[in-house]
């Protein structure tokens, strides 16, 4: 199992938690907004990948949405995060339990 200091990672606005299911491994992001009217409005997307760590990824606007896209890459995977949260991909906190995920 995994320490829970490496399940999370905070930057740039972005907060990353990573979790393991019985059946998946799975990577949310959150973005935090202040909306115009200055009330906070956050919007999420997760990646997921089997258990076993060597399935494709599937991207999702949560952790338990509806699978949007899939990926061979974790790189390609974080590029589809990046567009939905409208961030840089570079700018996507990664905690170092998810840093082995894709093929």
């Amino acid at each position: 199992m995994t320490d829970d200091r490496t399940r999370t990672a905070d930057a740039n606005g972005l907060a990353a938690t990573y979790e393991e299911t019985e059946t998946e491994r799975i990577l949310t992001f959150e973005l935090e907004r202040e909306t115009a009217g200055g009330n906070a409005a956050s919007r999420t997307a997760a990646v997921a990948q089997n258990r076993e760590g060597y399935a494709m990824l599937k991207v999702r606007p949560s952790a338990d949405g509806d699978e949007l896209e899939r990926y061979y890459g974790f790189d390609m995977a974080l590029d589809h995060v990046g567009e939905l949260l409208g961030v840089s991909p570079h700018d996507l906190p990664i905690p170092d339990a998810a840093a082995d995920m894709g093929m």
